[in-house]
């Protein structure tokens, strides 16, 4: 079912893709272009006779039967990676920030694979909903009662779990899987809270998101947006940046170079470095320093890619903190 609803939105998005193309073309598109319409003035051509235009019933099975192994094919190479039912986990839960870059790597996973997962947000003053772990990082995950800790070793054990046959990883996925610990994510700070404007922004966003009560929220969004304004700056040094937008430019592109004209660094699906790049992008996509990313790079249709083969969160219900 999720397969033919995939190729339905797929029909769909080729056929206003074509309107696009082509303009408007029928009276009712044309008025709303704020084009008048005129019917063609050339007369319609002749036909041959019926008898001539009727296409052989076998050809028309083979047609018919292409044209839907086709759409279907497409269709699935975006459907979701859902484990085998035996390897599903019976109760996940992640415990989060919702603007973390490494809580959203681990969601990313949990999304593609369609694995349904409650969430807790956690208060990053506080951390109560934390106090029953000696771990006191996020993202946390309980899987069926384990908990399992750091962003990139949660995605290893979970991939093992569900894909028990498959070689983890081949040196190209773990070389841009460290790439984005150790370089693509310390690009984003430094990006996000630039100005005094943006650090607004982002805090605006993550007071909205966040676990905070009335009072905390107000008192996150502007003291933040400060304090953090000025350790973004701190963070420019750290990691030797002279130009922030240049250097989450630069990122952007040297992702799509890897990608070699792929659709995904996995080929016609995604591995866990798409996902891990996708993870960690995902909370800045819409602010200004995303936007200006897709704007000035060509990240931008690898991006819309992965949003089509993550689809929708499988997240089922928030849960109260412990």
């Amino acid at each position: 079912m999720r397969s033919l609803r995939a190729a339905q939105t797929l029909a769909s998005r080729s056929l206003l893709s074509v309107r696009h193309l082509y303009g408007a073309a029928s009276p009712a598109a044309a008025a709303a272009a704020g084009v008048r319409w005129c019917a063609p003035s050339v007369p319609p051509p002749r036909l041959p006779p019926p008898s001539s235009r009727v296409m052989p019933a076998g050809v028309a099975g083979a047609v018919s039967f292409s044209l839907t192994f086709a759409t279907v094919a497409a269709a699935e190479a975006k459907a979701k990676e859902r484990p085998p039912q035996d390897l599903l986990p019976q109760s996940v839960v992640l415990y989060q920030y919702q603007a973390c870059p490494f809580c959203n790597k681990v969601r990313a996973f949990l999304d593609y694979h369609d694995i349904p997962y409650k969430v807790v947000e956690v208060n990053p003053l506080s951390k109560k909903e934390i106090k029953w772990s000696d771990y006191k990082k996020v993202p946390i995950l309980t899987v069926d009662g384990e908990q399992l800790v750091d962003s990139s070793d949660i995605i290893n054990i979970l991939q093992r779990r569900i894909r028990p046959g498959d070689e983890l990883t081949n040196e190209e996925e773990a070389k841009w899987r460290r790439w984005v610990d150790e370089h693509l994510v310390h690009m984003l700070s430094p990006n996000i809270y630039r100005t005094t404007s943006e650090a607004l922004e982002s805090f605006d966003y993550i007071a909205k998101h966040g676990n905070f009560s009335f009072t905390e929220r107000f008192a996150v969004k502007y003291a933040g947006a400060a304090a953090m304004y000025m350790v973004s700056k701190k963070l420019k040094k750290k990691y030797n940046i002279t130009d922030e937008r240049a250097s989450l430019y630069d990122a952007a592109n040297t992702w799509v170079e890897a990608l070699n004209g792929r659709d995904f660094l996995g080929g016609s699906k995604p591995n866990l470095a798409d996902l891990a790049v996708f993870g960690v992008l995902r909370p800045i996509r819409y602010l200004r320093s995303g936007k200006d990313m897709v704007e000035n790079t060509q990240i931008g249709e690898w991006y819309q890619r992965m949003e089509d083969a993550v689809g929708e969160p499988s997240r089922i219900e928030d849960v109260e903190g412990n």
